[in-house]
């Protein structure tokens, strides 16, 4: 899987330059997870996030009973766990490979290294991060008020 190509696609690096999506290309550590693995749980204290190489992988949260609930199933070239880097949260869902998969890793450490380096493009990764949570929060939004009716 070459680094450079996965990030390119992702919208977490939608208008970063070439030499900007290299430089996170190098940043980033490949994690493999066989399907059913689990990435990270609910309450988990979160330091990274994960752009999705190949394979799926599953959004869940526990119900009242304590039972996983899927919430959502993401693909190439999506990413998650942008929330807990954001908010300094535990995570507020499990993910777990739903198939085989590689993920791209990048922790907190390697977005403030980032950011001494390319200011503009970090700009950018937080408003694509924040682009994707406002699509997410109006999908979530849509889903409930389909619920209720």
């Amino acid at each position: 899987m070459e680094k450079f190509e996965v990030l390119q696609r992702s919208p977490l690096f939608a208008m970063l330059s070439p030499s900007e999506v290299e430089l996170a290309a190098e940043m980033s550590r490949p994690r493999r997870f066989a399907s059913g693995e689990v990435v990270f749980e609910e309450g988990d204290l979160g330091d990274s996030l994960f752009v999705i190489g190949s394979g799926d992988v599953e959004v869940l949260r526990k119900n009242d009973a304590g039972e996983l609930w899927p919430l959502q199933k993401l693909s190439p070239p999506e990413f998650f766990g942008e929330m807990s880097l954001i908010d300094k949260e535990y995570r507020s869902a499990t993910v777990r490979a739903k198939t085989d998969c590689v993920l791209l890793q990048l922790t907190a450490e390697n977005l403030a290294a980032f950011r001494k380096h390319h200011r503009d493009g970090f700009t950018f990764i937080v408003m694509n991060i924040a682009r994707v949570l406002s699509a997410r929060l109006r999908e979530a939004n849509a889903r409930l008020s389909k619920s209720r009716l």
